[in-house]
């Protein structure tokens, strides 16, 4: 096994003289001036973080299965060959050495790392594919036995009742079964994080990512249902008061109640300082709401929205902001909305399907006088910010989920497709994609892991959140386009999963933070720098 730990310090050198000149500029400027340098350091540093993840992941291994080396090559050497020529943050966007005035340092870089870089790795490459077609694959164990039990649990329950429905219920629109989600809340998938005392699991963010990217590998919309279980706990479980915790928490670890989350508004996106539904007390005591939200997510079936609103219309910005816990009716296909001041109307979408989205209006919408989260006003924007690092993290686990199933169909159809006289493995350009597929969901599942270990460990972790996501949702696209390639003018045809795959993986890039949210993120974070 080849020693990658002198090309690592010379990447984490790298990633340094990049943050020195970064923090150069912002030093005179405004970082949205600097938007591309910042963007594209942030980049950098996911970049070397994932090496950093990808060696650990290695390291403990051992070298007992040879796969693992040769994907941490690939890795070392397609991070490193981006570092000193050209990061994609986007289609047509690529950050160069040049874009920092770091040209010097990404050329020590490259003559630190000359021998990887020069080394003709299409031999490791063909080798990675040919080990898939036999049905081998790198390591999966998290060295726990418990972990490892956990994931072959609900790996086994998305091969036998998600992947064979997954396809059918997308093309219908339907919402995902109330069956199968009885069958997840009996795994206990809607508890994971919420503490045994209220009827949770009381487990980690890393098992989160595990039962997030088993489910998702199946259907983003299974992977995803978790999620807004997830915030929700995770609002109460932080900011709830006593007899909030007691009241909804047991219910949203059973399944009994849905939750849904209802923040964004028209016209706003990420700007949550602007949001205008507003919330009065009235003379009963109870809220009045009014106002508009939209792109929320299962909201029809859900039976409790967390709901960012304006209860302090004097206050500027995120001042005057609080959330509220508002129960409702759960809603029908008939009659999707039948709580009394809440109408709404679905969002026809390309994919992530199976929960539907909505722009809902609030009439006069009443919600009970203890429906304040922690009973404070002024709170509520402090309150979201300490769930986005959870949030992140498992949509980071959800992308790593979708980016494994693309590799997965793209080798299940490059073995039998048949052309030539021989399977389309056997094309370089064919094996060459799932070789460098399986090399980046490696690097974003290790990444992840590295984001929820963080968490667990109870450090602050926003930086290490924001890169698990910003990679995982290039490594979901950039896989699910390589095994549409790879199926050809079928993988273009709505009865192929794959097309399914390719419109899951692009809602990624978008929510829970756009890329560019998170390069920002990234970069004042580890920078800082003034608007």
């Amino acid at each position: 096994m080849a020693d990658l730990r002198p090309a690592l310090t010379a990447a984490q050198t790298y990633r340094a003289a990049a943050q020195a000149a970064l923090a150069e500029r912002l030093a005179a400027r405004a970082i949205d001036s600097e938007q591309r340098a910042a963007h594209g350091f942030a980049w950098v540093a996911t970049t070397v973080a994932a090496l950093e993840a990808t060696h650990n992941w290695c390291e403990a291994g051992g070298g007992a299965n040879p796969l693992d080396a040769q994907i941490a090559a690939l890795a070392f050497a397609e991070g490193i060959g981006q570092l000193v020529g050209g990061l994609p943050m986007g289609q047509n966007e690529i950050f160069r050495p040049a874009d920092l005035g770091i040209g010097a340092a990404a050329r020590t870089l490259a003559d630190a790392c000359a021998d990887l870089l020069d080394a003709d790795h299409a031999k490791a490459r063909a080798e990675l594919a040919a080990a898939l077609a036999a049905g081998h694959w790198p390591s999966e164990t998290l060295h726990d036995a418990d972990l490892d039990t956990i994931r072959d649990q609900y790996r086994r329950f998305t091969d036998a009742e998600i992947i064979p429905n997954a396809h059918r219920w997308h093309l219908a629109n339907d919402l995902i079964p109330d069956a199968t989600v009885t069958a997840m809340a009996d795994l206990g998938t809607f508890g994971v994080c919420i503490p045994e005392e209220y009827g949770g699991l009381g487990l980690g963010k890393l098992v989160m990512c595990i039962v997030t990217e088993e489910l998702s590998r199946g259907w983003i919309g299974t992977g995803s249902l978790g999620t807004r279980s997830e915030i929700a706990g995770e609002l109460i479980v932080l900011g709830g008061t006593d007899e909030q915790k007691a009241q909804w928490l047991p219910r949203i670890a059973s399944g009994e109640v849905l939750p849904t989350a209802v923040f964004t508004e028209p016209d706003v996106g990420s700007d949550l300082g602007s949001l205008q539904t507003r919330a009065r007390v009235d003379a009963n005591g109870e809220w009045i709401i009014d106002g508009a939200k939209n792109w929320i997510t299962h909201a029809a079936r859900s039976d409790l929205m967390t709901l960012l609103t304006r209860t302090l219309p004097d206050a500027k910005g995120y001042a005057g902001l609080s959330m509220l816990l508002v129960p409702k009716p759960r809603g029908t296909e008939d009659t999707p909305f039948p709580a009394e001041g809440m109408t709404g109307s679905e969002i026809e979408v390309l994919g992530y399907r199976g929960m539907r989205e909505y722009a809902l209006q609030f009439d006069a919408m009443r919600a009970p006088a203890d429906a304040l989260l922690g009973g404070e006003e002024g709170q509520g924007f402090k309150q979201l910010m300490r769930t986005f690092e959870g949030a992140r993290i498992q949509t980071a686990a959800r992308a790593v989920g979708v980016a494994r199933r693309a590799l997965e169909l793209g080798l299940d159809y490059a073995l039998n497709r048949k052309q030539f006289g021989k399977a389309i493995i056997q094309f370089p350009r064919v094996a060459d994609k799932l070789a460098m597929s399986l090399v980046d969901f490696i690097t974003a599942r290790e990444l992840s892991y590295a984001a929820a270990r963080a968490k667990d460990s109870g450090k602050r972790c926003d930086i290490e959140a924001g890169m698990a996501k910003l990679l995982g949702a290039r490594a979901a696209w950039s896989n699910a386009d390589a095994s549409l390639q790879i199926h050809g003018g079928n993988g273009y045809a709505l009865e192929y999963e794959i097309s399914r795959i390719l419109c899951d993986a692009r809602i990624l890039n978008i929510f829970e933070g756009a890329a560019e949210i998170q390069a920002q993120v990234i970069a004042r974070g580890l920078v800082g720098g003034r608007n």
